[in-house]
């Protein structure tokens, strides 16, 4: 049985089926045309649906539009008939020629290997005058080469020692029995009470320098020598008889990898990208088969770590003065039906006093993740307009003032009539316009101090703003109520306010870029290893990504901060932990290579050779 559409299918209507009646035939020409219309929207919005899917699919990934490329139908897009005059245009600058140069040359810091190519005695002899030839110079060249990394394996070797004489006293029970009395016993290699102990004693505390007494002299009786006290232990002290050296802590206890695999495993999944399933052939080309389940266990470890680390990071981030914020969905695998459900990772940026970028884990797009994130922070926030921050920017009861206030991202509204460009090329190009200025001047004062960017703001920007919004008022009384145009138009008038809240202050970003170009670099890792185990493993990673994020935007090198982090956090007090935070690790790094005797004291050792 055919599905096909009744209308389709319907017997067609001829003259006599119509009424007679003029205003009936007036009130279905009125249906039809609105039908019509209706259509045609419906058609101009499905296009410019296929149009976005195709641009995303097969397009430029870039929104840069040319001012003067002309329209192809300029007089459909105007409405009019008649050709509008040309309006002057700018006298273009000539293009700067590309100046040539060189071969880069290559950072001091990279370690050198040094080759000298020289004749042989046989080649030295002239075959001319059988003389011998001199040097008369060096030319000198720079090749670079690659060698591969390779897993080493640390042997610790922790030497033990013990008191010959004390040992099998010990041994017999001899400590144990008097460990609770006020005066430890005398051991077999103690000296009495009334000599003068060694130097050195057999329970290991450095006894008093004396000197050797005089002989007594013939016939005169000596003195009896006043007794030494022993040398007291402390209460409740055990007698150290065996004592070992002290073996450096590990990152995990017990655990088998040092402090540079496992710096190697989070850069390589969270900075390049790789899968446990990559990393754990990587390792077997390498001799060691390491399951990617042990590698896993390894990153929750690190997480765990890390996990103080990341709570000082948190804490020193909402004290910026503004903050940028994003989401992005994470598919997750359920623990009871091992199905993938979608998760949400938030990323919070701080200002440029407190340099950090630190991520967040929820299950849901709900605003209780924000929310819960935010509870202290009090600032400016840059956003999109999703709804779920809309109760952040809520007034305080008690002062009547919002604790946080919206900064709206204009790349976002300018990406709408962008994109609107197809069904509205004229009106699209005009806003472009008017943003193509107010970006150019940020660009201009993007090394302006925070005073200078404001008084500009204040005397270029909000003119060019004023007239923006008067003409978005005056075309959406103009456009389709329901096409891209009107979207964009809309989107704006909405969020005019925090568009233009920018201007109120230097310190402030005119778009939200920054916390997007970190989604996208989430996107890239997130077609690689697809999905989360568990709501534990997105804890563990937006703890990892939180330091290799900031160790991206300090440009600090990420494994030499995490492998020296990593191995000084187990003996770390909690009242230090802001010295290991990436900008201040960064700076004293910086500090010990700035004095060559600190840096001659820290001599940098470095890794065997692949072929060891």
């Amino acid at each position: 049985m055919s599905h096909a559409d009744p209308a389709a299918v319907a017997a067609p209507i001829t003259a006599e089926d119509l009424p007679n009646d003029p205003g009936v035939l007036k009130q279905m020409i009125l249906e039809l045309l609105e039908s019509m219309q209706q259509r045609d929207r419906d058609i101009a919005a499905l296009r410019h649906r296929l149009d976005l899917l195709l641009r995303r699919l097969y397009g430029p990934r870039g929104e840069r539009s040319d001012p003067n490329q002309p329209l192809l139908f300029p007089d459909a897009a105007t409405g009019q008939d008649q050709p509008q005059p040309a309006e002057p245009t700018a006298e273009e600058k000539p293009k700067r020629k590309c100046r040539p140069h060189g071969r880069r040359r290559l950072p001091e810091t990279l370690p050198r290997v040094v080759q000298h190519h020289v004749l042989t005695e046989a080649e030295r002899t002239c075959s001319r005058c059988g003389g011998r030839r001199e040097e008369i110079g060096i030319d000198k060249s720079e090749q670079l080469d690659y060698k591969p990394a390779a897993l080493f394996v640390i042997e610790h070797f922790v030497h033990k020692y013990a008191c010959g004489c004390c040992r099998p006293a010990a041994e017999q029970g001899l400590l144990a029995a008097t460990q609770a009395t006020s005066q430890p016993p005398a051991l077999p290699c103690q000296p009495p009470a009334a000599e003068v102990p060694p130097r050195s004693a057999c329970v290991g505390v450095p006894g008093p320098m004396t000197t050797p007494a005089e002989p007594p002299s013939p016939g005169v009786p000596a003195e009896p020598a006043a007794p030494t006290p022993a040398v007291p232990q402390p209460a409740n002290e055990p007698i150290r008889v065996v004592m070992a050296a002290a073996k450096p802590a590990t990152p995990i206890a017990k655990g088998l990898p040092g402090a540079g695999l496992l710096a190697h495993l989070i850069v390589s999944k969270y900075v390049d990208h790789l899968p446990l399933h990559r990393m754990e052939n990587i390792y077997e080309r390498q001799g060691v088969f390491l399951p990617r389940s042990t590698l896993c266990d390894w990153l929750m470890a690190c997480g765990g770590l890390l996990r103080p680390l990341y709570d000082r990071l948190v804490f020193w981030t909402l004290l910026s003065r503004a903050l940028h914020t994003d989401d992005t969905p994470v598919k997750m695998q359920e623990l009871k039906t091992h199905l993938l459900s979608t998760a949400r990772l938030w990323a919070y940026l701080g200002d440029d006093g407190h340099p950090y970028n630190v991520f967040d884990f929820t299950l849901n797009r709900k605003r209780d993740g924000p929310q819960q994130f935010l509870a202290g922070y009090r600032g400016y926030l840059h956003a999109d307009a999703f709804s779920g921050y809309d109760c952040l920017y809520l007034p305080d009861p008690r002062t009547t003032q919002a604790r946080i206030v919206e900064v709206a991202c204009n790349a976002h509204a300018r990406r709408k009539f962008y994109e609107a460009r197809t069904s509205d090329a004229l009106r699209s190009h005009q806003a472009l316009a008017h943003y193509r200025q107010l970006y150019e001047l940020e660009r201009r004062a993007k090394d302006f101090t925070e005073a200078r960017r404001l008084q500009m703001r204040q005397d270029l920007s909000l003119p060019i703003l004023k007239t923006f919004h008067d003409w978005i008022e005056k075309e959406y009384q103009a456009v389709l109520p329901k096409s891209p145009m009107a979207e964009a138009l809309g989107y704006a008038r909405n969020n005019w306010m925090a568009l233009v809240r920018y201007t109120e202050a230097g310190f402030l970003a005119i778009d939200n870029n920054a916390a997007e170009r970190e989604m996208k670099r989430i996107a890239i890792g997130r077609k690689n290893w697809l999905f989360v185990g568990s709501p534990r493993g997105g804890r563990t990673a937006v703890v990892l990504m939180s330091f290799t994020s900031t160790c991206n935007r300090l440009a600090v090198e990420p494994w030499s901060y995490l492998q020296e982090v990593l191995g000084r956090l187990p003996g770390t007090p909690a009242g230090q932990l802001d010295e290991l935070l990436p900008d201040r690790w960064q700076a004293a790094q910086r500090a010990r290579l700035a004095t060559p005797l600190a840096a001659a004291s820290n001599p940098i050792v470095p890794s065997p050779p692949a072929d060891s």
